[in-house]
């Protein structure tokens, strides 16, 4: 028998209900599914290999260029979109720093890469409220939910290596596995699992490991847990039982679960300041402290050992610059690590999320459709299609999101319990494919337009005579913290 792990973390629950569908289904009606290239098996059956350069577990001696050229994700046939005119990224970087302005939120970074290129990646505010130390590309933040990415993919490299595959039975690995049906656990498959259809009620078990709980002791007691519907056959946010997928790539690698998605993911990559636990976290250099509301202010925290324990689903920590390098290799342009076949089946939804597309103001108002992958959202954002993830565990949120049309990711991490943040992304999504403009975000656009003008004529000042121009908003604006690759408009 397969020794259940008991060091396994959380996220968001993003969820009002179960949304129901038949097995496999892979949403063959509707955008989405028309959005993935056609050449790629359903994800429960697909056996991806390819020939690798490297050993799975080797870290390359020098930097591996980006691969150039349209995104690799865009279906065959398909002509990748310039961003749009109104595309700024010195205005984006303003409006992160009007966010922390006056400890709105204590801290916060943000990534945005363009063709595999990192425009920005950068911190703004303050580690701590207690002991401040400036937010820097390198101050680490604990990333809840958008571990579940991470986890996936992991498990679709030990599918490429022949390890394992997205039909395996969970059973297989965890034979004391049980369910309140008897014969749950033997149907209940990997890719189930990674696409929350497991059949419990949602967020089983959450309660008991904010209060504590062990994971091992929670996996025994899915056994007592009430089932909503069959494996397989509905939509269900979990966490717990999300977690189980990092028993499996333990026995199917050989190597505790943080060590797999290290070697193959983090040193590879170069995420450098990439780690699991909460032992991880407070071993950083610097990392950011989380905070909750106290009186008119903020209270930072010693961070909650609760959801690390549930690794697959919310253990990781990582900088804003280890997040701008896994937005590249998601995207497509490092596929000596994370091939273009294995990405496409990984994005590719399975189930519908209906729910989603109610649960906020942006989502009421640009989704079309939702559903969910191998660990990852996907969404028809006003007709493109967005890969997508949020997270959060107390004191930390985070969001992440790509467009393949345009080649773009957006990362965004904070340490505040304030959806303040939130509105970054979609005003930066609708700005890359030329919306309207939209208030998503509760800071002053006036003021922050002028600064940036006032920033350029300074500039211009400064000057030779023979490189002036005219002052524009696209000009590069600063900020506290952090540094920034570029601040200019791709195209």
């Amino acid at each position: 028998m397969i020794a259940l792990q008991s060091q396994h973390t959380q996220g968001i629950r993003p969820m009002k209900d179960a949304a129901r569908t038949p097995r496999r289904l892979l949403m063959g009606a509707g955008l989405l599914a028309c959005l993935v290239p056609a050449s790629v098996g359903t994800a429960a059956q697909s056996d991806l290999r390819w020939q690798s350069s490297r050993d799975a577990t080797s870290t390359p001696a020098t930097p591996v260029p980006v691969k150039a050229g349209p995104s690799p994700l865009l279906p065959a046939g398909a002509t990748p979109m310039p961003l749009a005119g109104s595309f700024d990224v010195a205005r984006f970087e303003a409006m992160a720093q009007a966010v922390v302005a006056n400890q709105r939120v204590p801290g916060l970074a943000m990534a945005i890469v363009h063709k595999g290129e990192v425009l920005s990646a950068r911190g703004y505010g303050i580690t701590d409220v207690s002991a401040a130390e400036p937010v820097d590309a390198h101050t680490v933040f604990r990333l809840a939910s958008l571990s579940k990415p991470f986890a996936g993919t992991v498990t679709g490299l030990l599918v490429a290596e022949g390890s394992l595959r997205w039909d395996s039975n969970i059973a297989d690995f965890m034979p004391a596995l049980r369910f309140s049906r008897p014969d749950a656990a033997g149907k209940l498959t990997v890719a189930d699992v990674l696409s929350h259809r497991v059949g419990l009620g949602r967020n089983t078990y959450d309660r008991d490991i904010e209060r504590n709980a062990d994971y091992r002791s929670l996996v025994l007691r899915l056994a007592d847990a009430p089932m909503t519907c069959d494996v397989g056959d509905c939509y269900s946010y979990q966490n717990v039982a999300f977690s189980l997928v990092g028993d499996v790539v333990s026995a199917a690698s050989g190597q505790f679960f943080s060590e797999a998605v290290n070697s193959r993911i983090f040193k590879p990559l170069g995420m450098d300041d990439a780690s699991y636990g909460l032992e991880g976290i407070q071993a950083s250099p610097r990392w950011a402290k989380p905070h909750v509301r106290a009186g008119g202010g903020w209270r930072s925290l010693t961070p909650k050992p609760t959801y690390y324990r549930v690794a697959p689903a919310a253990g990781v920590n990582a900088s804003i610059s280890d997040m701008a390098q896994w937005l590249i290799a998601q995207s497509g342009r490092r596929p000596d690590v994370l091939p273009a076949p294995l990405l496409a089946t990984l994005q590719q939804p399975l189930v519908s999320t209906p729910g989603e597309m109610r649960s906020s103001s942006w989502r009421r108002q640009r989704l079309g459709d939702a559903g969910y992958a191998l660990g990852w959202r996907v969404y028809d954002y006003s007709g493109h299609r967005v890969v997508f993830h949020a997270g959060a565990v107390q004191g930390y949120r985070g969001l992440m999101a790509m467009m393949p049309d345009r080649d773009l990711g957006v990362v965004v991490l904070w340490n505040g319990e304030s959806s303040l943040p939130t509105g970054l992304l979609p005003t930066i999504l609708d700005s890359a494919i030329g919306l309207a403009p939209q208030q998503w975000l509760d800071v002053d656009l006036e003021e922050i337009d002028d600064r940036l003008l006032a920033n350029a004529a300074a500039e211009q000042e400064q000057a030779p005579a023979a490189t002036r121009h005219t002052p524009s908003a696209r000009s590069s604006a600063g900020g506290s913290g952090g540094t920034t690759a570029s601040s200019a408009r791709p195209h």
